[in-house]
């Protein structure tokens, strides 16, 4: 792996994550009470031996930069890196990042540089544990200049996703970025149940193969798709489809776990699972960490508490009466008589000292049920707020909070006074 360069797209203004983006990049959104999203990435690169990565990015930064410098350092005579390529003016370009393809190319002369026969191009707000070795010896092996990661979709996510069309070696003959034509989705990627055996796939995963946004260029691919194509601004649109025409692409079948969680519904779903007995994705893999920020936190303080089926982060003083099916991040304070249920609860960036004044402390009051939930950091809840799983719209905005697919949100920083019922 020492000829592959690591290069994670930072994404957009995350809108779909909102307002869990307001204030810091979607790869920077804290995750099962103690990662960042851009850790799972990260963390699969070095564990398969991709020691130089870069990281695009462009919308709310400032949080996102701040991770990196504090998580990622190596020593002085290794090569491993990770730096930042972030959005700038330059004498042969003045816009934004026009999409994932664009954000690519106007860097494209920092991943060339490199000399680095291999690019492989991720996503930042995905959950899956791959090694990229297996990925790498197969698109060598089959002499691709494009391997595309492909895992199987039902028919509910298929339309959602980007769809792609196989021959039974793995060569891909078609390309779809969320199709929105159920008759040409039947008709053009529906796999028949000879064609799932002959992959090798397991056929209760669905009847398509969908990209999982994983993508590995020869380096010489890279700059040609990009350089002949300088209008086109998107790799799953535009890009691959392109290269399929004119390239070799195969498709590297991956039955593991894989989520995107680029939704407040996904990303909420994912965390909870994660706290259930026997989890999709596990996390005690010790040959296959998941790296973050090293922090040097007392372990969590739990009194009279009745905890079940929960994650509960370093730092933490629970004294409350339930909590239930939820993520309790790090440096948390759950005061006595609170009742949380199936909620994801950021935690704190910082203890705080002696309290004064009006204001609610920092973390959840006396006497609150919080259902249904996310709280993201350094949320103040005063005594006895409510936040209670009743007939919710799917989605709608208020002072204090925000509610997407059902779920309240209730956005960093945000003070809500005692007594408060949503």
């Amino acid at each position: 792996m020492r000829g592959v360069l690591g290069l994670i797209l930072g994404g957009g203004r995350g809108t779909r994550l909102y307002p869990l983006t307001r204030d810091r990049a979607k790869p920077a959104v804290p995750f099962l009470g103690q990662y960042r999203l851009i850790d799972i990435p990260i963390s699969h690169c070095l564990n398969s031996g991709i020691r130089r990565i870069y990281l695009l990015t462009q919308f709310n930064t400032e949080s996102l930069h701040r991770h990196i410098a504090d998580t990622y350092k190596f020593d002085a005579f290794g090569e491993s890196w990770v730096h930042i390529l972030a959005a700038q003016q330059t004498l042969t370009s003045t816009d934004w990042y026009q999409g994932t393809a664009d954000a690519v190319r106007q860097n494209l002369g920092y991943v060339l540089d490199q000399h680095l026969d291999h690019v492989l191009a991720l996503s930042g707000d995905h959950l899956y544990r791959m090694n990229f070795n297996d990925l790498l010896e197969g698109h060598v092996a089959a002499g691709a200049q494009v391997t595309v990661c492909c895992t199987p979709a039902t028919e509910q996510e298929a339309p959602s996703l980007g769809v792609v069309r196989t021959r039974r070696a793995g060569d891909i003959l078609d390309f779809a970025e969320k199709p929105a034509d159920p008759a040409s989705l039947e008709e053009g990627f529906r796999l028949s149940a000879q064609d799932i055996a002959a992959r090798g796939l397991p056929p209760e995963r669905g009847p398509y193969l969908a990209s999982m946004g994983i993508y590995l260029f020869t380096a010489a691919a890279l700059a040609e798709a990009l350089e002949s194509h300088p209008e086109q601004s998107d790799f799953g649109r535009e890009i691959i489809p392109g290269c399929i025409r004119n390239m070799r692409v195969r498709a590297h079948y991956y039955t593991g776990y894989w989520r995107d969680i680029g939704t407040i519904g996904s990303f909420y779903e994912a965390n909870l699972s994660m706290a259930r007995p026997e989890p999709a994705f596990d996390l005690h893999v010790p040959e296959w960490p998941i790296y973050t920020r090293p922090r040097f936190l007392p372990p969590p303080r739990v009194e009279a508490c009745r905890i079940e089926g929960s994650l509960i982060g370093g730092g933490c003083e629970v004294a409350g009466r339930e909590v239930s099916g939820s993520v309790i991040g790090v440096r948390s304070i759950i005061g006595p008589g609170t009742a949380i249920r199936r909620c994801v609860v950021m935690g704190a960036d910082y203890f705080e000292g002696t309290q004064s004044g009006d204001r609610a402390a920092l973390g959840i009051g006396r006497d609150c049920v919080i259902e249904k939930a996310i709280i993201d950091k350094n949320a103040r809840i005063g005594d006895g707020v409510k936040i209670l799983d009743r007939s919710r719209p799917t989605d709608a905005d208020a002072d204090l909070c925000a509610i997407r697919d059902g779920i309240v949100v209730v956005p960093k920083n945000t003070v809500i006074p005692p007594g408060t019922e949503i």
